[in-house]
């Protein structure tokens, strides 16, 4: 089968591609998730291979990134922010409705393994991939195959506590259950309510970030804090896992600064006596993921 189709189920967005025998796209369609359905979802991801398979004409493989992972223990899904699909048996489920057999992986672990093969960080032997976004994740890749841990959970930095926390930091509750996870700091959501809580007002990260641009004062002051928030939790995983190369996608990874800020904050954090850590935006963008997932039956 020389088809390879991913998919990338993301909190607002749902991607497919199919990769010919060159990793060429053969197909690909971008659609609105129906995060609050779970049945929606299933339904989606169906019409979308279905779609796939009249563009073609030909079987393919299916890999799939979702947010969370599924529990080697239960089968079922655990750890996602899109609540729908917790405590559900997706992969049962979706290979049941599919009639075939599914690949899945959680998204930042595909994100990961796009960016370590074939992306910012090929030719690296460990590589952190972190996505950015609706939420925080992380994946890991150690000489080209990724480190899934025995819980399922390899990477998963964004619910650790922020470290080295400050007063401004505040203590943001996080969806799963604890508080101040690194996600409630990093994540395009988290950035607006922690500007919220500590200035007032509803503004965007988007309108955070293009306000410190025009030199608003506290939208300058919160791209500041952000910055080194951002800093103590990179820090924190280099002290423990030290990699060749450190990507950054989603969509918070957009933030040009970030990566002028990053190596200069780093040296304050990370215990030795230099820190040069690539910190590299993603080579395949917001695709990233996709690419990943149709890369898991190789």
């Amino acid at each position: 089968m020389s088809l390879r189709m991913g998919i990338d189920l993301g909190g607002t967005k749902t991607e497919a591609v199919v990769l010919d025998a060159r990793g060429q796209p053969a197909f690909r369609r971008r659609v609105d998730t129906p995060a609050r359905e779970y049945a929606s979802i299933l339904k989606t991801i169906a019409e979308l291979v279905t779609a796939a398979q009249r563009a073609t004409g030909e079987d393919f493989s299916i890999g799939l990134g979702i947010p969370g992972a599924i529990s080697p223990q239960t089968g079922l899904l655990r750890n996602s922010n899109t609540a729908c699909l917790n405590g559900r048996p997706f992969k049962v489920d979706l290979e049941t409705l599919l009639e075939r057999p599914v690949r899945i992986e959680n998204d930042a672990n595909c994100f990961a393994l796009s960016e370590a093969l074939g992306g910012a960080a090929r030719g690296c032997g460990v590589v952190f991939g972190v996505i950015v976004g609706t939420g925080t994740g992380g994946g890991i890749v150690v000489d080209g195959k990724l480190l899934r841990g025995a819980h399922a959970i390899g990477g998963e930095w964004g619910h650790n506590p922020l470290p080295w926390r400050r007063a401004e930091d505040g203590e943001p509750s996080c969806y799963c259950g604890k508080s101040a996870c690194i996600e409630t700091f990093l994540s395009g959501p988290g950035m607006a309510r922690n500007y919220a809580s500590r200035f007032g007002g509803q503004l965007s990260s988007r309108q955070i970030v293009a306000g410190a641009a025009a030199g608003e004062r506290r939208c300058t002051q919160m791209l500041d804090t952000y910055h080194d928030q951002m800093a103590r939790a990179l820090a924190h995983l280099i002290n423990i896992l030290d990699p060749d190369a450190i990507v950054l996608g989603g969509g918070m990874s957009n933030i040009d600064s970030i990566y002028d800020q990053l190596p200069r904050r780093l040296p304050d954090y990370v215990f030795s006596d230099f820190v040069d850590t690539p910190i590299l935006r993603a080579e395949h963008g917001d695709a990233s993921g996709v690419f990943g997932a149709a890369l898991l039956w190789d």
